[in-house]
Parts: structure tokens; C-alpha cells; sequence
């Protein structure tokens, strides 16, 4: 079974960064697509960024040119570099990996258990 563990979120003033990453655990698995989403208080989840297996990325167009997302495939990694952070980024952050159990040959998608991301004004 995947499991992911996320790390990185936190307080941050306006304008300033934060990193975050997520890591999967687990063995016999093949990892195709990795993304991010948030979840404000109130508000629908909502895809942030997503990188495929190639490294192709899409991003929310609310966070074109602040946020980047790369991904570490031989630590089983996805990170979301954030930058120039605004009060309406603050949410809780969950990254989502979808693949391939080699010896059941079933996919699965796995989440995270989310971490949080206030940003201050």
C-alpha cells in the first residue's frame, strides 16, 4: 500500500516562500502522475499543480508564475515550490499520486493527510 507523508507547510507573511514536499512510501509500485491541491475553509478542493511522469506540469492560473512543482523519482518525491505567497493561498495543502502496483497490477491513487499553509497579511 502507497502512503504519503507531506511536510513543509506552515506560518508566512505575505510575499515571502515556503516548500513543500511529499514523499511516498512503499515498495512494488510505479508512480505516473503527481499533483497538488488546497482546501480553503469554506471552499471546494481545488487542483493546484501537476506534473507528469515525463515532467510535463500544469498549473491553477491563481498561481501561474509564483508556484513551481518538480518531482524526485528516484526518492519517490513531489515538491511545490511556492513563492510570493498571498493571504488567498492559505489552505490546506494535499498532494495526490496516482500509479501502478507492479505485482497486483492494480492502479491506486493516494493522498496525503494534508498540511497546512497560513499566509499573513
Amino acid at each position: 500500500q502507497v502512503q504519503l507523508v507531506e511536510s513543509g507547510g506552515g506560518l508566512v507573511q505575505a510575499g515571502g516562500s515556503l516548500k513543500l514536499s511529499c514523499a511516498a512510501s512503499g515498495s512494488g509500485f510505479s508512480i505516473n502522475g503527481m499533483a497538488w491541491f488546497r482546501q480553503a475553509p469554506g471552499k471546494q478542493r481545488e487542483l493546484v499543480a501537476f506534473i507528469s511522469s515525463g515532467g510535463s506540469t500544469n498549473y491553477a492560473d491563481s498561481v501561474k508564475g509564483r508556484f513551481t512543482i518538480s518531482r524526485d523519482n528516484s526518492k519517490n518525491t513531489v515538491y511545490l515550490q511556492m513563492t510570493s505567497l498571498k493571504p488567498e493561498d492559505t489552505a490546506v495543502y494535499y498532494c495526490n499520486m496516482n500509479g501502478l502496483n507492479r505485482y497486483t497490477f492494480k492502479t491506486f491513487d493516494a493522498w496525503g493527510q494534508g498540511t497546512p499553509v497560513t499566509v499573513s497579511s
